[in-house]
C-alpha cells in the first residue's frame, strides 16, 4: 500500500506497521499533514483513527472502517480491553529481572510535548517490565503499559533511571547519540472484534 505494510483488513478495522519518524495523525502546519492516517485513509476513505503511538515509535496502529467501529475499538482502548506489548532497548542494565513501574504522570506545561513523573497531581500510570536481554551497556526489554498516558513509556524508563536509547526528547545526550531511533517498537496488540467479538491478535517483527 501506500508507503506502509497492511497487516489486516476486513469491513470493521484495519492493522497497519507505522515506521519509526511518521506521524500517526496529522500535525500543525503544512508541513506536518503526511502521516499514517493520511495514507491510509488514502486507500482506505472510511478508515477512522483510534490510538496513536509517538512519532518516533514503530509498529502496529489499529483504524476502525466506520464510526460504529471507532466508537467500540476507541471504548476497548480507553478501558484497558486491549492487550498491549512493546520492545525496547534502554541504557544501562536492569537488575530486576521483571518489575512495575507505578509513578503518575502530567503534561510539563512549559515545556509540552514533554510529559513528567508528579506524585501530587499526576494521572495514575502504570508500566510493566520484563527483561528479554542484557547486553554491554544496555537491557532489552518486554514494555506492558497498563495505562496508556502521552510518552508512558519513555517517561517511565526514564524515571526508572533507564532512558531508551535514542530518545531525543528525554535521554541525556550520550543515549540519544547511542541509535539511530527510538528503539521502541509497539510489537503485538490482542483485543475483541467490535462486530462479533472473536480475539484477534498481532505481531509485529521488531525491527532493532
Amino acid at each position: 500500500m501506500n508507503g506502509f505494510a497492511l497487516l489486516f483488513v476486513d469491513d470493521s478495522l484495519l492493522v497497519v506497521n507505522k515506521p519509526a519518524g511518521m506521524l500517526s495523525v496529522p500535525g500543525r502546519g503544512a508541513d506536518l499533514q503526511d502521516c499514517m492516517a493520511a495514507r491510509v485513509q488514502a486507500e482506505v476513505p472510511d478508515a477512522l483513527v483510534v490510538h496513536r503511538l509517538d512519532m518516533a515509535t514503530s509498529g502496529l496502529l489499529v483504524f476502525a472502517r466506520g464510526k460504529a467501529a471507532q466508537r467500540r475499538l476507541s471504548h476497548a482502548f480507553a478501558q484497558r480491553e486491549v492487550e498491549k506489548r512493546y520492545v525496547a532497548v534502554v541504557a544501562g542494565r536492569v537488575l530486576a529481572d521483571a518489575g512495575e513501574i507505578d509513578l503518575p504522570l502530567i503534561t510539563d506545561w512549559p515545556n509540552r510535548p514533554r510529559q513528567k513523573v508528579d506524585l501530587s497531581v499526576g494521572k495514575p500510570s502504570v508500566t510493566r517490565y520484563r527483561v528479554i536481554r542484557r547486553a554491554d551497556g544496555d537491557t532489552r526489554l518486554e514494555l506492558e503499559p497498563v495505562t496508556g498516558r502521552s510518552h508512558q513509556l519513555r517517561v517511565h524508563l526514564l524515571a526508572l533511571g533507564h532512558p531508551i536509547l535514542g530518545d531525543a526528547l528525554y535521554a541525556p545526550a550520550d543515549v540519544v547519540a547511542s541509535a539511530d531511533r527510538l528503539m521502541l517498537h509497539a510489537r503485538s496488540l490482542a483485543f475483541a472484534h467490535p462486530v462479533h467479538g472473536e480475539m484477534l491478535s498481532f505481531d509485529s517483527e521488531v525491527p532493532f
